[in-house]
């Protein structure tokens, strides 16, 4: 997979390296020279070029790219980069660095930003996470569909604990993806049981996310009555 990353500081340099990791094709993009370090990521390929500009995304061939990363630390730069990526080269994803949160509804299909990724709501969340049982806590947004990834971890007290993922009632537009189990990652089937303690992870629609809460968490003496 060919991924183009504008923005070559310390967080498009990390994504590259870990990309790399991966076996994918990097090509990491900035127009200022004191940031092109091509010995810090010597795998990837490095442009000095403003990623603003149609003549330096020619020259980056966007067109081969499955995937473009706006990751520079300026909200502007990364919105244009993404419209660009998505309306004139036909990039299939388009994953797109907030940095100031009160940004965010920018953040859309509009712009040509398919998933938004804001620093400081994620490290808030992974925050919630961690310390929350019983709570909702939204991930990740994607932007398309209006779709959320999100997280809640089953009280001792729930209801549903002990009962088969198949025998749930689900709300529309959601899908249960992964339990977290201690240590393992399940792929949940209809006959794998609910557990106390478990990390479930569901894509999800913002519309559907309190509802979704609310079935979660009801506690057995009050779905007993």
């Amino acid at each position: 997979m060919r991924v183009a990353i504008a923005g070559a500081g310390a967080v498009g340099r990390s994504i590259a390296g870990e990309l790399l990791e991966n076996g994918h094709e990097i090509l990491l993009i900035d127009k200022a020279p004191t940031a092109i370090s091509v010995e810090r990521v010597p795998q990837a390929e490095w442009l000095l070029a403003d990623a603003c500009e149609i003549t330096s995304l020619d020259e980056a061939a966007l067109q081969r790219c499955n995937v473009v990363i706006a990751a520079t630390g300026d909200d502007k730069v990364n919105l244009v980069v993404s419209l660009l990526a998505k309306t004139e080269y036909g990039v299939p994803r388009v994953v797109a660095r907030v940095n100031n949160p009160k940004n965010e509804w920018l953040f859309n299909e509009s712009w040509g930003v398919d998933v938004a990724v804001s620093t400081p709501r994620l490290m808030s969340a992974l925050v919630e996470e961690a310390v929350s049982v019983g709570d909702l806590v939204r991930l990740l947004r994607f932007s398309h569909g209006d779709a959320n990834l999100v997280e809640l971890t089953l009280p001792e007290e729930s209801a549903l604990a002990g009962t088969q993922v198949g025998d749930v009632e689900w709300p529309q537009d959601t899908s249960l993806v992964t339990i977290i189990r201690g240590n393992r990652v399940l792929t949940p089937s209809r006959e794998d049981s609910l557990e106390a303690g478990d990390e479930l992870l569901f894509v999800a629609a913002q519309a559907r996310e309190e509802q979704l809460e609310d079935l979660l968490s009801v506690r057995r003496e009050d779905a007993a009555g």
